[in-house]
């Protein structure tokens, strides 16, 4: 792989979203960057380090991962944990002990709408350590 060949997983700025609609279409761009830039790095359709990382204004990230079922998980920074009552009200869950947050997929859009005004930044991830239990 050349240096041309390298994806860009620079931080971009965020542009609010204000509806369920903006939301959508987000989810779907972001799906085909994601999985163009997966590909272009040479990921397998089932590897679980890659994502998105979304840079909050107030401080800390939020990493998020969709399974292959369409599950979330989230991993929020010891620096976000202030947005975890946000969490729990946008998607109707309990906070859990640690860091890593699995949410039903159908929570996405609540998630992200709950969420947007309070994110700075997005990146892509390729390896991040979600700590996902393998199912073999």
């Amino acid at each position: 792989m050349t240096e041309d060949d390298i994806p860009d997983l620079s931080d971009r700025p965020w542009i609010v979203l204000d509806t369920t609609y903006d939301v959508e279409a987000w989810m779907d761009s972001y799906n085909r960057d994601l999985q163009r830039v997966a590909r272009e790095a040479g990921l397998k359709p089932n590897a679980t380090g890659y994502g998105i990382c979304f840079g909050l204004g107030h401080g800390g990230e939020i990493y998020m991962h969709t399974m292959p079922e369409g599950d979330i998980v989230l991993d929020v920074t010891p620096e976000a944990e202030w947005v975890a009552p946000l969490i729990a009200a946008a998607t109707g869950t309990e906070p859990p002990r640690g860091q890593i947050w699995p949410l039903p997929g159908e929570k996405l859009t609540q998630l992200v709408l709950g969420l947007s005004s309070l994110i700075a930044t997005t990146r892509i991830v390729l390896d991040h350590d979600f700590r996902i239990r393998k199912r073999w």
